[in-house]
């Protein structure tokens, strides 16, 4: 039974089409630098917003009706879900999907039951992904959204709450191999504390990493070859998260010896809430060979909290495709961790928020490229560190230069020249030029 019968199979129309139905960028098989640009953008659904979400606030109910047909808390749902879930993503030509375990199933009334829930509903995902080109790009665990997890769960004070979360932890990798998963995240949505009065953060902070430790060590040894990543966030629920932004989370795994296994998922939102731009995060997790996978959306610049808005601006999709160009692409993907507004409610608002994030990200791609092609801003930058290309910069850059001939050459140099000019205005008039030229 079609969930969406009313609703057509999305295609490519081109910029000048009108039809709300219809992609005005994303053209899946256009090939773009040697690949395809679905291959470039392995978008993928997040089953927690876009089969879950109803638009419930703290303020009123939901609007949005995501029952599919069957009552809510229910096994029938849980069926439902993953029906409507294919139709939705084979409509749209979605290739991934990303999953939480209580997304996929309601709790049951112990780690046994619901455990027999997540085999029965994984069959079924496992079924219909059959003869489908539809692949998990990734799973997790919701470590945060029962009330057992006010302490965080790595970073919980009782034994108990944490042999729970391990033993939830390890049936989301069983649910994420058995599904073929590319990759396995951790997002610390309570990992972190609200006072330092009743904290030891030395203490949470190796038990995270611990917990951390024997989920690589599980995933291994049940042939787990994917990344697992960590997913920065640096506020909400918690005042003070652990992985507060991509420098931090880098820090952690590198303290603790994981960063062999863990690349980083950077999120928009949180980049921006961190006080950054989406690209730098981009930046910091590719320079550090830790860009993993992203998950798509945006934030409101007057709000102060994670909103998880379809991406629409396209500045932020052309720097940020412009960063992931440059880092060779991406091993995981483009997932759409982003819900429709509250007002927006019906099953076409959902058709129509994948297609405004897939066209923004799709139209990124293309002005990145062209910002490349163009070459205006590499030059620009390749001169502006031009001095170094000399003798002394070279030996400064190769760490065979000593303190005492760099002070004798500013000595002898006299009064030392400004730098060149930045050119801020001038850059950013290009790619203006760029994103609108004819």
């Amino acid at each position: 039974m079609s969930l969406f019968k009313n609703l057509p199979e999305i295609k490519y129309e081109g910029p000048k089409s009108r039809n709300p139905l219809a992609f005005k960028y994303y053209d899946a098989e256009r090939v773009i630098y040697g690949k395809k640009m679905k291959d470039h953008l392995k978008f993928a659904m997040a089953w927690w917003h876009n089969l879950s979400a109803t638009g419930q606030d703290m303020f009123g109910p939901g609007t949005a009706d995501k029952s599919f047909g069957e009552e809510v808390g229910t096994m029938a749902h849980a069926r439902a879900k993953v029906d409507a879930g294919f139709e939705f993503m084979q409509k749209l030509g979605l290739e991934y999907f990303c999953f939480h375990d209580v997304d996929l199933v309601p709790e049951g009334k112990d780690l046994e039951e619901t455990h027999q829930r997540l085999d029965e509903i994984t069959d079924y995902i496992k079924s219909k992904m059959a003869g489908t080109p539809i692949k998990c790009l990734w799973g997790t665990a919701n470590l945060f959204g029962n009330p057992r997890y006010m302490n965080g769960a790595g970073s919980s004070n009782s034994i108990d709450v944490y042999c729970h979360a391990a033993a939830q932890l390890k049936k989301a990798i069983d649910c994420t191999v058995k599904l073929g998963g590319q990759g396995y995240v951790f997002w610390g949505g309570r990992e972190g504390y609200e006072t330092l009065l009743n904290t030891d953060m030395k203490f949470e902070q190796e038990n995270i990493a611990a917990l951390m430790r024997m989920a690589v060590d599980y995933g291994r040894s049940i042939g787990f070859t994917g990344d697992f990543y960590i997913e920065p966030k640096p506020k909400e629920p918690m005042k003070h998260q652990y992985d507060f932004d991509a420098a931090t989370s880098i820090a952690f795994l590198r303290q603790y010896g994981l960063d062999r296994d863990f690349k980083l998922n950077i999120e928009a939102n949180h980049a921006t809430l961190a006080g950054h731009t989406f690209e730098h995060d981009l930046r910091v997790a590719a320079i550090n060979g830790m860009l993993g996978s992203v998950d798509a959306n945006q934030g409101d610049d007057m709000l102060g909290w994670d909103t998880d808005q379809f991406p629409s601006n396209v500045y932020s999709t052309t720097l940020a495709m412009l960063e992931i160009l440059r880092a060779g692409g991406l091993r995981g993907g483009l997932n759409f961790d982003a819900k429709n507004r509250r007002p927006s409610y019906t099953h076409q608002d959902m058709f129509e928020g994948f297609i405004l994030g897939m066209d923004s990200f799709a139209l990124g791609l293309i002005k990145a490229v062209a910002l490349i092609e163009d070459g205006r801003i590499d030059q620009f930058v390749k001169e502006r560190y031009a001095s170094f290309d000399s003798e002394l910069g070279r030996k400064i850059r190769a760490g065979k230069a000593t303190l005492e001939e760099l002070s004798k050459k500013a000595v002898q140099a006299g009064n030392t020249p400004l730098p060149g000019s930045g050119k801020q205005e001038y850059l950013e008039g290009v790619i203006n030029s760029v994103l609108f030229g004819g």
